[in-house]
């Protein structure tokens, strides 16, 4: 994942001026994005997560909170975020 890699040396940059650079990584999210996809990509989307309930973009929202507002000393470098029934 060259963003990642990336990520991770601005990281390093910042890290003695108090900065931080946190990466999320969200599951699967029910948005209006997914609309966007192909009807073929619409409907192995549908088959993939029949049974999963998504996580909603408050879900997301309050994980970005929880970590912008961690005490100075405290850096959340990365967070995966998934429903519990999701697989991978």
């Amino acid at each position: 994942m060259p963003w990642a890699r990336s990520a991770s040396r601005f990281d390093r940059r910042v890290t003695g001026r108090h900065l931080r650079v946190s990466l999320v990584e969200p599951g699967a999210v029910e948005t209006e994005l997914s609309s966007h996809n192909r009807p073929e990509v619409l409907e192995s989307i549908k088959e993939r997560f029949a049974d999963v309930e998504r996580l909603q973009a408050d879900d997301i929202a309050e994980a970005i909170v929880y970590i912008v507002t961690r005490p100075r000393h405290v850096a959340i470098n990365e967070m995966l975020i998934r429903p519990t029934e999701q697989e991978q």
